[in-house]
Formats: structure tokens, sequence, C-alpha cells
């Protein structure tokens, strides 16, 4: 997956709150890829990190993965094509949503 080029459907974006979890804010913009089913019968989520507005898509490259351990879902990191990050860097602006699980980051 990582390196592949993927549109993400915005549903969260950045500056608002999860739906049911008032107490989430989302600091980047968060989505899903449309017609990727994940294991937890939902479409595969996705994290939009190195853009800094809310947007409604966006189309980029897979840079790592999130593995929760504790949980059946897996998240996508999906960055500009001539973007990186470190597991340190992306692990600082998801853990505002993953800090509630045990993850693993894996960006190759």
């Amino acid at each position: 997956m990582i390196g592949k080029k993927v549109k993400v459907m915005i549903d969260r974006p950045l500056g608002t709150y999860h739906p049911k979890h008032k107490d989430i804010f989302y600091s980047v913009n968060y989505g899903y890829i449309e017609g990727i089913i994940a294991p937890d019968g939902e479409e595969q989520d996705a994290y939009v990190l190195g853009v800094n507005e809310p947007i409604s898509e966006f189309t980029g490259k897979i840079i790592a993965t999130i593995k929760r351990l504790d949980d059946v879902e897996e998240k996508w990191v999906v960055a500009p094509e001539n973007m990186t990050f470190t597991k340190e860097e992306i692990m600082k602006q998801v853990e505002f949503q993953e800090k509630y699980f045990k993850t693993e980051i894996c960006i190759e």
C-alpha cells in the first residue's frame, strides 16, 4: 500500500470535532477511501498530513499505515507526493485520536 496514490474523501475536516465523541478535535483532515473496505467493514480511513487548511477531498500518496494492535482497524496516512514524515512526526499529528489505542506506525 505504501507509495500508492489514493483519493481521500474528507468527512472530518481540520478544525472540526468528532460527531459522537465531542472531546476529539481534528487537527488534521480525516476521511476515507471510497470503494476500499477495511477490516471493520467500513471504507478505509485515512489521515491527510501536509495540508494545513480544511478540505473536502485530497489525492496524494500513502506514506504510512497505522496498525491498531488492540482494534481491528488500520489507518492510512496520506500526504502530498513530495512530502515525507518520520514515525515521530506522524504520531505527533495523529495522537489526538490514536492516543486511545496501542498503535504501530509502518512507513515501509
